[in-house]
This record gives structure tokens, sequence and C-alpha cells, in this order.
């Protein structure tokens, strides 16, 4: 059983082109001990089969609170709200926590949202057309996930571009601790007081449910709610609005991929999975820790240490997806773990791939023309290590 002590530093080049490291990672060895863009300390893992077996691992633990009773790194209760969610909890007040909005995001439920997804596609192409060159991700990847989960979750129109602006900076590895703090401040305080209002007048959306669970049975404590709150418009958004940028560029990058789907439309639903497994609009897992020494890979981690899942780097592991950095529409790509895997599996992953599947049908059908209006090499990455999301997407919609 291998102990590693190399440590292997990540840093720009890793935020604008993770796969080419990744590459070198798999073959070097299943678990690396690295230091992320931002300075933290963690094992990487990185081929499909360890990663897949990670995410299930009862072992690696999400709250890391229960390995530092008390510790608050200094922030006040209303930013530690932010942490105070589903994705970073474990048994038994996960399965708890998950229970009060898995209703809202059953395929049935979903389903029923196709109509007004479809509607405000559809206006989010009519504004774009007659246009020449549009941001793709201003004109249409961010409103419609934006749109549709606020719709969901009862937030106002006009406070939309306020989140985008929050969520960037919250989810950046450079942003100074100044603009961070002031970001998750402002997001925080913002959700107290849209739960005080739904409070006070509560409507049909899923904060108003959220808060009759809590006030009704307890089931709910005020950081909870809040937490839960930000979990869902952050991960209710950024997930689509990169599978929809991404997967936009991946198939002006391959144009005879692009050609393919638009002569078979029956081939969208699993161009939807593949452009999941190939674009990755998440990096990689949210944080895991170690309860006890736990073996993957043929290394043994110590106890309380902290290990990423590299999910991009496993749905592109060659031992899993031949010729895995080709992009294959026709492709049978499941068993991705874009989503994730195990019990925080993304329960908003059947409303993503319903937006996926009618954004890119939509764009394909309406802009046959669409290509890339700058070169690839210009395109730059966001700052941050979690999200695999693109600045900026100049596109020309007609020649």
């Amino acid at each position: 059983m291998a102990s590693s002590t190399a440590i292997e530093q990540l840093g720009e080049e890793f935020v604008q082109n993770p796969y080419a490291v990744y590459e070198r990672l798999r073959a070097e060895g299943p678990v690396t001990r690295a230091a992320m863009p931002g300075g933290s300390p963690v094992w990487l893992i990185t081929r499909y089969a360890d990663a897949r077996a990670a995410l299930a691992d009862p072992r690696l633990i999400k709250d890391w609170r229960k390995l530092k009773p008390g510790w608050t790194a200094g922030q006040d209760d209303l930013i530690a709200a932010l942490d105070t969610h589903m994705l970073n909890s474990d048994p038994p007040d996960h399965e708890r926590l998950r229970r009060l909005v898995t209703k809202a995001f059953t395929p049935r439920r979903v389903e029923r949202l196709r109509p007004r997804v479809t509607e405000i596609t559809g206006s989010l192409l009519d504004a774009m057309t007659g246009r020449r060159e549009v941001d793709l991700l201003e004109a249409f990847a961010f409103p419609l996930p934006i749109t549709v989960i606020c719709e969901l979750l009862g937030i106002p129109d006009h406070d939309r571009d306020d989140f985008r602006a929050w969520t960037h900076i919250v989810l950046s590895h450079d942003a100074a601790h100044a603009e961070f703090e002031t970001a998750a401040r402002a997001m925080t305080g913002y959700f107290a007081a849209l739960v005080e209002d739904k409070r006070a007048h509560p409507a049909d959306d899923l904060v108003s449910a959220l808060i009759g669970a809590r006030d009704s049975g307890d089931r709910l404590t005020e950081s909870e709610l809040l937490g839960m709150i930000f979990l869902l418009l952050v991960a209710g958004h950024e997930t689509t609005v990169n599978l929809i940028g991404n997967g936009t560029l991946a198939l002006l990058l391959s144009p005879g991929e692009t050609a393919r789907l638009r002569a078979d439309r029956s081939l969208l639903p699993g161009a939807v999975e593949e452009l999941l497994r190939y674009t990755n609009p998440v990096n990689h897992a949210t944080f895991r820790f170690t309860a006890e020494p736990v073996e993957i890979g043929g290394t043994l981690i110590p106890e309380r240490e902290a290990v990423l899942v590299a999910i991009s780097s496993a749905n592109r592991d060659p031992g899993r997806y031949p010729s895995p950095d080709r992009l294959d529409v026709g492709r049978d790509a499941g068993g991705h773990v874009a989503f994730g895997h195990g019990i925080h599996y993304c329960l908003g992953a059947p409303l993503a791939r319903m937006e996926g599947e009618i954004a890119f049908g939509g764009l394909l059908g309406r802009f046959p023309s669409m290509a890339l209006a700058v070169p690839p090499e210009s395109l730059r990455w966001r700052p941050s290590t979690l999200i695999h999301g693109l600045e900026t997407l100049p596109v020309r919609l007609s020649p």
C-alpha cells in the first residue's frame, strides 16, 4: 500500500486546461497529494473506478464540523449558514434535508416545467434573432436557468443579476477574503429578508414550502433554511449555465458532430449526456474528509484529510470511455459522474438535462450558421476550481 509524499502544485495552467493535468495525473497514479490554486491541501482522486467508489464511500464524510467541533473559521453565523445544507451533511441529517426538496425535482414534476422552459428559451432566442454577434453566456446560457430556478424558488426577476455577481465571487478561488465576505453577507442577508417576506406572505413556490416545513414541523433550523436556499439557487443554475456554454463551444469546435446532431434530432438526449461527460460543468465534487484512514487505489489517505473527487478527470478516463477526449454525440455516455454518484447525487439532474435538451435544440434550429466569433485560444475560463465555465462566449449568429 502506497503513501504519497510529493505534492502537486496546481495553478493557472490547471484552471485553464484541467484535462491536460488530469491526463498526466491519471497516468502517474490514481491518488495525488495536491495544493489547489487557492492553497488548500487535498488528496485528488482522478481515475473513474476510484472516483465512483469514493463518491459512495461512507468513510469520506461531508460535514467538516465533525472533525473540528465548534470551529467556525472566524465567520459570523450569517455567513456560516451558506455551509449548512445537504451537500455538506451526512446521514441521518442528509436524508432529512433531501426529503424536503426531492418532490420538487422528480422527473415527472420536472417534465411539467417543459412548456415554461420552452417558452423562456423561445423568448431568449427571439431577442437574439437579428443580432449578428452576442455573448452567448449573457444572452442565453445564464438567463435561461436562472429564470427557471428563481421562478421555482419565488425570487423576483429584478434580483437575478445580483445573484450572478455574488455567486461568481463566492465560487472563485482567487477572490479576496473581504470580497468573499461582502458577497456572502449580501447573499445570506438577502435570503434572510426573503424568508421573512415569504413567511408573512406565503406563495406557491419552493421557499414558501421550505418555510412551512420548518415552521410547522421544526425540521429545518434557520441556518439550514438559508443554506438550502443558497444551495438550490447556486446548484440550480450554475451547472446548466456551464453545460450550455461549454457544450455550445464543444459543438462549434466539432462541426462534424454538430451536423450529425442537426440532421438527427433523436440523438439530442444522448448528446446532452455526452456533453455533460465531455465538457464537465463541474470540475470536481465538493470537499470530503476522511473520518478514518481510507485506502483508495492502493494509497492510504490518513484520517482527517481533505479529499477531492475529480469528476471531470473520471469522465475522461480512457479506462472507462474509449477515445475520451473526442466528442461523440452518438456515444453511450451512461455512467458518467457529472452529477456525482451515491447519496449526494445531484437531485436537480432531471431539470438540468431537460433544460440542456431544449436549449441545444433551440440553438441548433434557430441559428444553423452560428460560429465562434473569436479564436478559441483567446477564451478564458473562470477562476474557480469547482466550476468549469467560460468567462465569455462570443458567437456570430449569422454569416
